[in-house]
């Protein structure tokens, strides 16, 4: 007779563990296709013109080669370690923090298609689609043995600036994961190394670095902010009129 309760129990903690499985599941792969119409935005971008601008930080920072070589698999070994801890202490809201990452995704893809940036550096920005069909590029893109070891960003990339992805996307893991010390500084060490990153290797101009915190964030303020209780002045507050506190209504009558 005490083995069906015992048995109950274990279905009913499995059940909850399995949903919170499918959900971080269910993120993974909206993200990885929201990751998917970005990259087809962003080569469709490569298709037209774009100017130079002019760059106070591109001008001020020296070019360096081998951190541009490593750009992409930087931010595999500096972010991604982080991701998986964060899943592994805190499942459901890494399931949050995927699907916020798949957003920006969408939101980087159509800022790209919008309005087109050359790259900051010509001389040393890849070719493009030029002699490369759009379906090669894409797939190669979508490959991590391309996007991540081979040379696939560095050769069909030269106009996905505005914003930094890779500005934005350690800023939002940073904020997801600030409430855990370990990880928050862990997290800020990688953004830091993110930022270096990208203006060292001129992918991104200033403008491309400084939005990126600007949609990060209210990306998380949308989907995660909760308003503050409000205290007793707040409540104190909200009972004044224009000239002063309302009064109390009188439980007794005014005498004569």
């Amino acid at each position: 007779m005490g083995a069906l309760p015992k048995a109950a129990r274990g279905l009913a903690a499995k059940t909850p563990r399995r949903r919170i499985l499918a959900r971080c599941v269910g993120a993974l792969t909206f993200t990885l296709a929201c990751y998917a119409v970005m990259t087809a935005l962003v080569l469709w971008a490569e298709l037209r013109q774009a100017p130079t601008l002019p760059d106070l930080m591109v001008s001020a920072l020296p070019y360096v080669p081998w951190i541009d070589r490593v750009n992409y698999l930087a931010w595999l070994v500096a972010v991604v370690p982080i991701l998986a801890a964060f899943f592994a202490l805190e499942p459901e809201r890494w399931a949050r923090c995927v699907v916020a990452l798949g957003l920006l995704c969408l939101a980087r893809g159509v800022c790209i298609a919008l309005t087109g940036f050359g790259p900051p550096n010509p001389l040393n920005a890849g070719p493009g689609l030029e002699g490369t069909d759009f379906l090669s590029a894409y797939l190669s893109l979508l490959s991590p043995a391309g996007l991540f070891f081979g040379n696939a960003p560095h050769v069909y990339l030269s106009k996905d600036m505005f914003f930094s992805g890779h500005t934005s996307t350690s800023f939002l893991v940073l904020l997801y994961v600030w409430h855990r010390p370990p990880l928050r500084w862990a997290a800020l060490g990688a953004h830091l190394a993110m930022v270096a990153a990208v203006a060292l290797a001129h992918r991104h101009y200033a403008i491309d670095i400084v939005a990126a915190y600007a949609f990060a964030f209210a990306l998380f303020a949308m989907r995660e902010w909760q308003p503050r209780a409000p205290g007793p002045r707040a409540a104190v507050a909200r009972r004044a009129g224009p000239i002063g506190p309302i009064p109390e209504p009188s439980s007794g009558r005014s005498g004569a």
